[in-house]
């Protein structure tokens, strides 16, 4: 709609005006009404003080705004602007008693400049408006003015919501407009204008004025201050959808979508399943010669897309997310939501996939931690564990092979496991022996502790951090994992971590947690500066021996 047009001349009826808006727009007659003479009270306030009495109302008959000051008689004047004394209103010729209120009208249209001329020679004196009356026309028709704009434009945001609200999480159709600072994508969705932003774009797709574009509705903002509708081209979501327009079985929800792992413009992996046995929901997908997924592919610009059969069987799910890879081995870790994938040596690279894209997707769709390891490497980690096992007092080579088989890879597992587990190992002897195997492997952790301590001490390279937190007592390689993967990578930072929320971030549990912060404490205050000055010893002693001249050989 135009916008209201104010002259200096004859004003408009604005009557006619909040019809004309209320009948296109939508808008309840009398809320426009009541934000006008909000609008043009405010104004009134500021053009003649705040401290008087106004008030603004909407007059039926004239189809304007009509404004009216008030003041009270009094005996005493104390408010100049809201009160005047009973003297006073004989002298001016008003009938009134104490504590009455008296109304003056405000005359600020050009067409009332007569009427005003007249109150000021009548009341000019009492009322003092002469002055400010005089701009005050022009701010209040600009007042009304921006008013009926801004309900028209809430109205039009209200009626966009309310038509696109339930398309949240749906597909949409449009065409690029235009390009805005920040490199966010205007589309024009027919009624309205949608954002693509370029956080919701995929890396390698671009746009030109006038291209059609599909987009996924990720949300729909009424307080935005520009679009409301918030697109987006790089969400798993708009994978799932496209599935769902190009397959009817999942459309019928015979098919359906469990899960979507998404690395936006190179690589898809779905789940799906199907409720129907006669259905093969990978098969649905494909469609015949692949056209259906080969059409959610052209959408995507050339994403490649893997369909993975879902498996409620949790490892089996794994072996079918990680292909194309072979996997000969799966070893599940439900405590700490992992698992460990043995492929042969010549598949390694790719299970991993490119800079680990394939083991990333996997993991994102299965919703576990995936570790993928070669033939070669799980033996030599087999053959360490054995070789650690068999460290503690009373374990054997065929009772470490029975706690290997059981999950116990490492002397830390053990220290910490419960003697109720550790008496279940065949061949252990039951918990009487459990509660010693279990003394020794926190006695063996010390003891190779104290040996890498000392083995630092000779050293004149550099520690890693990872070296660092080795030396902290009670810690082996698992927790170390745990720690770096929480963000933990220093002794300091653990140091600095509360303990519980030390144990919640890493799922240790608030024991293990203390017991990590006590060792961490007592290694910076006792052993590092015992290590620190063995290393610089060892240094000068290297330094010394490289600055003695060779011997000469005698002949």
């Amino acid at each position: 709609m135009a916008a209201p047009s104010y002259a200096s001349g004859s004003e408009p009826n604005l009557g006619l005006v909040i019809e004309q808006v209320a009948k296109e727009k939508g808008i309840e007659k009398h809320v426009l009404i009541e934000s006008i003479e909000a609008a043009i009270h405010k104004a009134a306030q500021s053009a003649f003080g705040a401290a008087r009495e106004l008030e603004a109302k909407f007059n039926e008959e004239t189809g304007q705004v009509d404004l009216y000051q008030y003041m009270t008689v009094v005996e005493v004047v104390t408010e100049p602007e809201r009160e005047l004394s009973l003297e006073d209103a004989k002298r001016y010729n008003l009938v009134a008693e104490v504590g009455e209120e008296l109304g003056f009208q405000v005359f600020w249209r050009s067409e009332d400049e007569e009427r005003a001329r007249r109150q000021d020679e009548q009341f000019g004196d009492l009322l003092k408006l002469k002055q400010a009356s005089a701009t005050f026309g022009r701010i209040a028709a600009q007042a009304a003015k921006q008013v009926l704009l801004q309900r028209v434009r809430d109205a039009e945001r209200d009626i966009i919501y309310d038509e696109y609200k339930d398309r949240k999480g749906e597909l949409i159709r449009g065409i690029v407009r235009r390009f805005e600072k920040g490199n966010n994508i205007i589309v024009d969705l027919g009624r309205t204008e949608g954002v693509l932003p370029y956080r919701e774009q995929t890396p390698r797709e671009t746009y030109r004025h006038g291209d059609r574009i599909v987009a996924y509705v990720k949300e729909i903002d009424p307080q935005a201050k520009g679009s409301q509708i918030v697109l987006s081209r790089s969400d798993p979501k708009l994978v799932e959808k496209l599935f769902e327009s190009e397959v009817p079985e999942i459309y019928e929800g015979i098919v359906r979508i469990v899960g979507v792992a998404r690395e936006p413009g190179s690589r898809s992996k779905i789940a799906v399943t199907s409720r129907d046995a006669d259905v093969d929901p990978v098969g649905a997908c494909v469609g015949m010669k692949g056209s259906r997924v080969q059409a959610v592919v052209q959408e995507l610009r050339g994403e490649k897309i893997d369909i993975v059969p879902y498996d409620r069987d949790a490892a089996r799910f794994v072996i079918a997310a990680i292909q194309p890879a072979e996997v000969t081995k799966v070893i599940v870790d439900e405590a700490d939501g992992r698992m460990e994938l043995v492929v042969p040596d010549e598949k390694l690279s790719l299970a991993i996939g490119k800079k680990g894209q394939n083991v990333r997707l996997a993991a994102g769709l299965t919703k576990w931690k995936l570790d993928i390891i070669s033939e070669a490497k799980f033996k030599q980690i087999e053959e360490e564990a054995m070789t650690a096992l068999q460290q503690i007092d009373q374990v054997s080579e065929s009772v470490a092979k029975s706690m290997y088989r059981l999950g116990f890879r490492s002397l830390e597992e053990v220290a910490e496991a419960g003697t109720d587990e550790l008496g279940a190992i065949p061949g252990l002897g039951g918990q009487d022996v459990a509660l010693l195997i279990k003394q020794s492997a926190e006695e063996t952790m010390e003891r190779l502790r104290q040996e890498r301590i000392r083995a630092a001490a000779q050293r004149t390279e550099p520690l890693t951090d990872r070296e660092r937190l080795l030396f902290i007592r009670g810690v082996g390689q698992r927790t170390v994992t745990l720690l770096e993967e929480a963000g933990y990578r220093t002794v300091e930072d653990v140091l600095r971590e509360d303990i519980d929320r030390l144990a919640i971030r890493t799922g240790l549990g608030i024991k293990k947690a203390r017991l990590i912060k006590q060792g961490a404490q007592y290694f910076v205050e006792s052993e590092q500066k015992v290590l620190d000055d063995a290393r610089q010893e060892a240094k000068r002693v290297a330094e010394d021996a490289a600055s003695q001249p060779p011997k000469q050989q005698e002949h």
